[in-house]
């Protein structure tokens, strides 16, 4: 009868420690899949292509 308790609580730990680990917060980042980073860089690029442009605008209203 002590393996068959001892192997009760032993799965018990085991389902307990489990739903801890899921409580706790992890410090890894979201996961972004390869074509969204695509997508988000092909943003960033496109905001600082106009970003420049209206810059250039702006420097070209200040020289007249």
């Amino acid at each position: 009868t002590m393996n068959r308790k001892k192997k009760i609580n032993q799965t018990l730990k085991a389902k307990v420690k489990k739903m801890n680990a899921k409580q706790q917060k992890s410090n890894k980042p979201k996961y972004i899949s390869k074509a969204e980073r695509a997508a988000i860089a092909a943003k960033a690029a496109e905001a600082a292509a106009e970003g420049g442009a209206s810059e250039n605008t702006s420097e070209a209203k200040v020289e007249n």
